[in-house]
């Protein structure tokens, strides 16, 4: 250990005593938020006041966030989650719509960090520590921060790529070897696997892959075993695809950009995915504003970029992070990888989706269409009608790109479920003024 290692080390309590009032701190992402300098720092309120919390999903107990808290810490969320939502919809919080690939761009100017917390992996003999499983925008924030605090844990995986960062960069290290935050597998319904494997239907041999997180994607995965030579330029990837390399499946030799490496900005997943990614250079974390260009995206060619949403309406526009007027999530990487494939040579696009959705209002359960003939009030378009190319249901594959308007909703009902369908032929002719 270096003697400038030794000179920066502290207790978490006196690493985040150096925040101050009305600064903006910045989280490392997901599962690698600092989980040991979060809580200090929430024990610590008293001594803050309008201190603003910036960082998109997160994956702990988000105490900043806690009803009471309004006078000590504001959240400004990129991308909201279970523990941050309530904050937003209360108006305790706020929200702030931005691709991810622009994210670093905004800490580089409108947002600029007082403070980042970041979580390491312990130096190496160059004194060198990797960001581990959140390169993203944790990378260019913590280059661009007035101060940079440190949790260092031992049990973060060191990730290579453009994944490191001097110790002579840190202000203050505090030690804290808590286990990583893991993301359990889904578990996949027959419907998630249904569509699954209707998505797999527009993957071929030597495709390079974007995928997502949760049951969908998983379910794609369990239908790709008999493909070959399948590469990763994705902003995140999980246990998955672990698998599938090691079945020999993923080998990215076929890649046109980076051939070999399986490319991305963020892990999210078990034990299983963090020590399949440490010290292995197959793996290359990248900065989100690399990994979600859709320029860089656009030089791999044959990408296949699955994503999820929230609803379609009968003309192919595309609701992924809003349920009318209610923020649920946030915009992501999706509209980046879908330009990005658009743009590169025999690229697809994919919004994957069950037919309907479960809603609870009150004592009420109902379901829901989620092909719809007009999407909810105030709801946001993430992915415009022009950007969407296929719309994958458990009843099928629905081709939208360079269709008319007429022949997309013809398409979309014919993978609705069957419940909905007459609702929608009926609103079909009459806005086409023709039979179904």
């Amino acid at each position: 250990m270096t003697n400038e290692y030794k000179s920066k080390l502290c207790s978490l309590k006196e690493a985040v005593s150096h925040i101050k009032s009305g600064d903006r701190v910045v989280v490392t992402h997901a599962v690698g938020e600092p989980s040991a300098l979060l809580e200090a720092m929430v024990e610590n309120a008293s001594r803050y006041e309008n201190v603003e919390i910036v960082h998109m999903v997160a994956m702990g107990k988000a105490g900043y966030c806690a009803p009471g808290m309004e006078k000590h810490f504001r959240h400004n969320s990129l991308f909201l989650g279970g523990t941050t939502r309530k904050a937003i919809e209360e108006g305790r919080g706020d929200f702030t719509p931005v691709f991810f690939h622009e994210v670093p761009g905004m800490f580089r100017t409108a947002l600029h960090p007082n403070v980042v917390l970041l979580h390491l992996t312990p130096p190496d003999e160059h004194g060198f520590c990797s960001f581990g499983v959140s390169v993203d925008y944790t990378k260019p924030a913590a280059e661009v921060a007035d101060l940079r605090i440190a949790q260092i844990n031992k049990n973060m995986p060191r990730t290579m790529g453009d994944s490191f960062i001097h110790v002579s960069k840190l202000d203050y290290i505090a030690e804290c070897d808590a286990p990583i935050i893991e993301l359990q597998p889904p578990k996949i319904s027959d419907v998630e696997k249904a569509i699954g494997e209707n998505c797999a239907s527009l993957i071929k041999d030597g495709d390079t892959l974007q995928l997502g997180i949760g049951a969908i994607p998983d379910a794609v995965l369990l239908f790709l075993k008999d493909k070959k030579d399948l590469g990763i330029h994705s902003e995140m990837f999980s246990d998955g695809v672990v698998e599938l390399v090691e079945a020999g499946v993923v080998t990215n030799k076929r890649k046109t950009l980076l051939p070999g490496k399986s490319v991305v900005a963020f892990l999210m997943g078990t034990r299983r995915l963090y020590d399949y990614v440490n010290d292995n250079p197959a793996v290359q974390m990248m900065p989100v504003d690399y990994v979600n260009n859709p320029v860089v995206i656009a030089q791999n060619e044959n990408l296949v970029s699955i994503n999820s949403c929230v609803e379609v309406d009968l003309f192919g526009q595309v609701a992924s992070e809003s349920i009318g007027l209610r923020q649920f999530s946030g915009i992501g990487g999706q509209v980046d990888f879908v330009r990005g494939a658009n743009m590169g040579k025999n690229g697809r696009t994919i919004m994957a989706m069950p037919s309907t959705t479960t809603v609870k209002k009150g004592d009420t359960v109902s379901t829901e269409s989620k092909i719809v003939a007009l999407l909810k009030t105030g709801a946001a378009v993430t992915t415009s009608r022009c950007d969407v190319n296929y719309v994958v249901t458990e009843y099928g594959v629905a081709q939208l790109k360079y269709k008319t308007l007429r022949d997309r909703a013809r398409a979309l009902i014919g993978v609705a479920h069957p419940d909905f369908r007459p609702a929608l032929i009926e609103e079909y002719e009459k806005r086409f003024h023709a039979k179904f």
